[in-house]
């Protein structure tokens, strides 16, 4: 193979390979607002609500340009994002369970759009949860956003 070759594949796996892990973080209590580029002066798009969770994509100083579970992009003043974790319920009807099996025994059935505090990582497919009302279970890591 010729050395031109190697040297490329070490540099790909070099810059691929150890790619950084998604970062999410969750709108800290209250409303943020979600702007169009990183300054208050720039066009308003939409209020984001407290708990959601968005991926960071950017930082600046004192902004992050952030995805929501829909897939927008914009910019919010990242002192109002909290480290805490959430995921957000995307199917219509998520099924909290009380273990990570789906014939274990239901907990809780919640709306699509609802926000839940991820707790940690189960067997393959499910995530342990919190509901804000205080019930914990399992749910499918297909039913939710922000893994």
């Amino acid at each position: 193979m010729p050395r031109w070759r190697i040297w490329c594949f070490v540099l790909c796996a070099a810059l691929f390979g150890n790619a950084q892990a998604v970062d999410y973080r969750s709108v800290e209590p209250g409303a943020a607002v979600l702007y169009d580029s990183p300054s208050q002066k720039g066009k308003k798009l939409y209020l984001i609500k407290a708990l959601t969770p968005v991926e960071v994509v950017v930082r600046l100083e004192g902004w992050s340009k952030v995805r929501d579970a829909e897939g927008t992009l914009a910019w919010i003043e990242t002192k109002f994002l909290a480290e805490k974790r959430t995921l957000l319920v995307t199917a219509a009807r998520g099924e909290i369970r009380q273990a990570d099996r789906p014939d274990a025994p239901l907990v809780l059935e919640v709306d699509k759009w609802v926000a839940l505090e991820y707790l940690d990582k189960a067997t393959v497919g499910w995530v342990k949860v919190r509901h804000r009302d205080g019930a914990t279970g399992f749910i499918r890591s297909m039913q939710v956003w922000g893994l």
